[in-house]
């Protein structure tokens, strides 16, 4: 009688209960949930009668937040083939190396990056069939095309939830991307965990301004569904375009890196317009600032919580979850304990925080160890690379490689990446905590901290800095603004201003760049 754990489960049920509602909303198009899902079906019959798609066989799709990609998460699956969501930012020869090494045969490109498949295509030779989502051309499948003249009628395999779903790969910042590996019981217990911990309504609507490709758009491509909420898609994360479909589709909820919420509440008057209350937000990716936070919620009246996970965990493993005596606090206090990583989801599995012995470390909020996890939403291993598996998850954990604390209520928190912890003087720096500090300058749009060489000390922090539009500081002004607020070792010893950070395509800060470049800067 046991069914197989799978997110095509939640679209099944939504199509019976909910097939009349908005499912999804791009530009002027609008589907019911009926009408999705008949397209998906129809779709998937290309893919299986005409593409000759088998199960098991690899689909991989270049393509912003479209109507589109979003099918793409049920048509491949459905069929018992595994998708494989390409991040569009990264360049031709990223295109080439993803496709090949996930042995894909069909590839699905948005009319945007059909110029940079094509330069590649003599070097896909796995590659069967080229499909153009739009502005499809000769040597392309004109997808819409063949999903109008499709049957909906297809063969449903028998999906195991141990079958592989999709295939994300790495942001590869300083080694060739990895491709994880994650199953339909995988996707299923995060969004369950997900819905456990944020409910969403009925009828909602959802905002994508989080890239599909991103662990599955935190696999809120099958939470929103599972919801019966609506998909309201977003090619392109501006904060105008934002604010815009916030109050022109009623949105209520977003999920976002902590770099793009910097970019919303540091929005000029014009571009924000009237922004309406009540927005749940969900954020995750980096350690957001309090400070962010605490603008967020005191300004725009908005809801935050922050998850913490990898794509190797698919994603969530944690959730600041409030409680009680959180709301007796201080709006400061409790930004500061949102900024947190928090407690285990329901559903994910076991966390801990352990030593280099190996042992937990003490629940004081001080003792640095790395953050340890097994259970449910643990990756099945990364594609073809049996070495980088059994690295990371040999012992029967995946190591995640953040440093973090865990408090006396158990809640814990990152403070850096391993590799980024700062160590001067024998004296271990938290660039997160660095980070935070001055991001509550009334100057400073976004900061990064990275550990420079220091003849005496080994390495002392560094700061770089984006100032807000209109805004003046000088270098010594930060310093003494650290100084103030900061154990001195810890303030950065010199300030480099730019105009923006170098950040990977889902928003982290790649701090390996900015050490890379600094032997070229002078330190103020």
């Amino acid at each position: 009688m046991e069914t197989p754990l799978t997110p095509l489960e939640f679209g099944r049920r939504t199509r019976r209960l909910h097939g009349h509602r908005q499912g999804v909303v791009d530009g002027d198009l609008r589907l019911t949930y009926e009408q999705f899902f008949d397209r998906c079906d129809r779709w998937s019959a290309t893919l299986q009668q005409e593409l000759g798609v088998a199960p098991g066989d690899r689909v991989a799709t270049i393509a912003p937040n479209t109507h589109a990609q979003l099918e793409s998460f049920y048509a491949v699956p459905q069929i018992g083939a595994v998708l494989v969501p390409i991040n569009y930012r990264l360049t031709a020869e990223d295109f080439d190396y993803i496709i090949n090494h996930s042995g894909s045969s069909v590839v699905c490109v948005d009319a945007d990056y059909l110029d940079a498949v094509d330069s590649i295509r003599d070097r896909l030779p796995g590659v069967r069939h080229f499909v153009a989502f739009g502005g499809a051309r000769d040597g392309w499948l004109d997808y819409e095309a063949a999903v109008a003249a499709a049957s909906p009628d297809f063969t449903r395999p028998v999906v195991d939830e141990r079958d592989l779903i999709t295939i994300n790969y790495t942001s590869g910042t300083t080694a060739r991307p990895k491709g994880v590996m994650i199953t339909h019981r995988n996707a299923t217990m995060n969004s369950i965990g997900t819905l456990l911990h944020l409910p969403i309504p009925v009828a909602e609507p959802y905002l994508w301004t989080l890239p599909m490709f991103h662990a599955n758009g935190w696999t809120f491509t099958w939470t929103v569904t599972a919801a019966a909420a609506t998909h309201v898609c977003l090619r392109k994360v501006e904060p105008a375009a934002v604010f815009r479909l916030i109050r022109e589709e009623h949105v209520r909820r977003l999920c976002a890196a902590p770099t793009v919420l910097i970019s919303l509440a540091n929005a000029p008057a014009d571009v924000r317009g009237e922004v309406p209350p009540g927005v749940v937000v969900i954020t995750a990716g980096a350690p957001p600032a309090a400070a962010t936070i605490e603008r967020l919620e005191g300004e725009f009246g908005w809801d935050v919580t922050q998850v913490y996970g990898l794509t190797e965990t698919a994603p969530f493993i944690t959730v600041c979850a409030p409680l009680p005596e959180h709301e007796e606090l201080k709006p400061t206090e409790r930004a500061e304990i949102k900024s947190r990583q928090g407690v285990e989801l329901l559903t994910s599995g076991e966390l801990r925080v352990q030593g280099a012995d190996g042992e937990e470390v003490a629940a004081d909020g001080q003792t640095l160890g790395e953050i340890v996890v097994r259970g449910n939403v643990v990756m099945s291993g990364y594609y073809h690379d049996p070495e980088a598996t059994e690295r990371a998850m040999g012992d029967g954990w995946f190591h995640t490689g953040d440093a973090a604390v865990v408090h006396p209520d158990g809640y814990a928190e990152i403070r850096d990446r391993i590799k980024d912890v700062i160590i001067s003087g024998g004296e271990n720096i938290s660039s997160v905590e660095v980070e935070g500090t001055l991001l509550r300058h009334p100057a400073i749009q976004e900061a990064a901290i990275v550990g420079l060489p220091d003849e005496r000390w080994g390495e002392t922090p560094q700061a770089f800095v984006v100032l807000r539009d209109g805004q003046t500081a000088t270098g010594d002004e930060i310093i003494a603004f650290a100084r103030e607020r900061l154990a001195h070792f810890k303030a950065p010893r010199g300030v480099t201003f730019v105009t923006e950070l170098p950040k990977t395509a889902t928003g982290k800060i790649q701090k390996y760049v900015l050490r890379d470049g600094a032997p070229n800067l002078t330190r103020q």
